[in-house]
């Protein structure tokens, strides 16, 4: 193995001394706030009580960098409250592939392979975080059969998640990535004709394969179909010419419920579906 190679993998610096962190003991509400996530609602009850007593919880400052990509963190965090942003580099480039929100797993594949995180996460406001050690899960995987068949269909999610976002990225030009951004959004924000964007715009951008500058000029582009921006608010004055632009996909538009906190990836997607046969009537 190369020395290159052996600096790729070198273990991220102990959770209990990460800067910014709390260490806190896990109270019987967190625990059954995480018993309610698809990924730990069908082990076994010894076998998730052994999982309980490995995890701690910590809480961090907006700005902690919880593991770096490149680097091997074995553990599985869970994301119990505030927001973390998954990032991604090459040379002097960097984009934000999610922006996660309670209750999320995140480096689940990670944690699984044993293997070098191929993204960063960071804290962007305070936070609260759940880490379970890797060896413990995937003992608990490996002897739980329900654990197994709930981390298989949490990653499936995730997969299908990614080829959604690839498909758009390939397949719609900046504008129309844009509509069906702002079509998903006016929908979980209750149907009416002003939402908030949800994140900063260089977030946005970054989430939607633009820059900021494209991003500018896509949302002047769409002001013609009656879309007015002032800050992180948003109009849409003429929701059937924004829908015909957007033309929805159930095949690529993420149309979960972003909103419901034991939701797991794999509900997400299920919800897709169900969801996206309403954008016709929700505008």
């Amino acid at each position: 193995m190369s020395a290159a190679h052996r600096r790729l993998i070198q273990p991220v610096v102990s959770p209990y001394r990460l800067f910014g962190a709390q260490l806190m003991l896990l109270k019987p509400a967190d625990r059954l706030r995480l018993r309610r996530l698809p990924l730990f609602a069908t082990a076994t009850e010894d076998t998730f009580a052994r999982l309980a007593r490995a995890a701690f919880l910590q809480r961090f400052t907006g700005n902690v960098l919880l593991t770096a990509e490149g680097e091997l963190n074995d553990f599985l965090f869970v994301l119990m409250e505030g927001a973390v942003e998954l990032e991604g580099t090459w040379h002097d480039r960097d984009t934000t592939l999610a922006v996660l929100r309670p209750l999320s797993t995140f480096v689940l594949a990670s944690a699984m392979l044993q293997l070098p995180a191929l993204m960063t996460a960071r804290t962007i406001e305070p936070s609260q975080v759940l880490m379970i050690p890797g060896e413990p899960f995937r003992d608990a995987v490996r002897a739980d059969s329900a654990l197994g068949f709930a981390v298989a269909e949490e990653l499936s999610g995730c997969y299908s998640g990614v080829v959604r976002v690839l498909k758009g990225i390939k397949l719609r030009g900046a504008q129309e990535r844009l509509a069906n951004f702002l079509v998903v959004q006016q929908r979980r924000q209750g149907g009416g004709q002003t939402l908030q964007l949800p994140y900063p715009k260089r977030v946005l951008a970054s989430l939607l394969g633009m820059t900021p500058e494209n991003l500018s000029r896509a949302f002047s582009a769409l002001a013609a179909l009656g879309v007015e921006v002032k800050g992180a608010t948003v109009r849409l004055t003429r929701p059937e010419a924004l829908l015909a632009l957007a033309r929805p996909d159930a095949l690529i538009d993420d149309q979960g419920d972003a909103t419901a906190e034991a939701n797991g990836r794999a509900d997400r997607e299920r919800s897709s579906f169900t969801g996206a046969e309403h954008d016709a009537s929700s505008i």
